[in-house]
């Protein structure tokens, strides 16, 4: 190592597991952590800019774009990717219907989409169309897939929904 040069080690815990990092830079962007040295692929590098939606990830179960937090933000706090949705072998219902409804064209914006929209259900287990439009309005597609997005989360929406009554009778 050159005279001069600091590392700092960042204890990340990513998809449950706690990792630490040895970083030359703590302000280095999550997504590089995340895909450069954990090998994670679902968050992407779109604009770079946190305005297109394809490196988005949860922190403490909150869409954010992993591309504008630094890792020491990230610290202390929970990340999870799209790799983390899953139970095991199981996939999440988002994760399902998005490959039943052939959601992804390039399938480059999906991983932010999937995640906004798993953001979304946590807060709102039956939103309308006009609130999943909006929840997604700031992830881009240049494919076009926008309907089949939406057909996906609805699909998963009516998988997640347990009607009240069912509820009530559970308790």
């Amino acid at each position: 190592m050159p005279e001069g040069t600091m590392h700092t080690v960042i204890q990340l815990t990513v998809n449950g597991k706690v990792t630490k990092l040895d970083l030359d830079d703590p302000d280095m962007p999550l997504l590089y952590a995340l895909r450069n040295e954990l090998g994670l692929r679902g968050p992407r590098f779109g604009c770079g800019l946190g305005q297109c939606g394809a490196c988005t990830v949860h922190l403490d179960g909150t869409a954010v774009r992993s591309c504008s937090i630094p890792c020491s933000v990230a610290a202390g706090h929970d990340v999870r990717t799209l790799e983390g949705l899953a139970n095991g072998k199981d996939l999440h219902p988002l994760q399902t219907a998005f490959i039943e409804e052939q959601a992804a064209q390039c399938g480059y914006c999906i991983n932010g989409m999937i995640m906004q929209a798993a953001d979304l259900l946590s807060r709102n287990a039956r939103p309308t169309e006009e609130e999943v439009r909006q929840a997604l309005a700031g992830n881009l597609c240049r494919c076009g897939s926008h309907a089949r997005v939406l057909r996906a989360v609805q699909r998963a929406v009516g998988t997640l929904a347990v009607p009240a009554a069912a509820k009530s009778k559970s308790v």
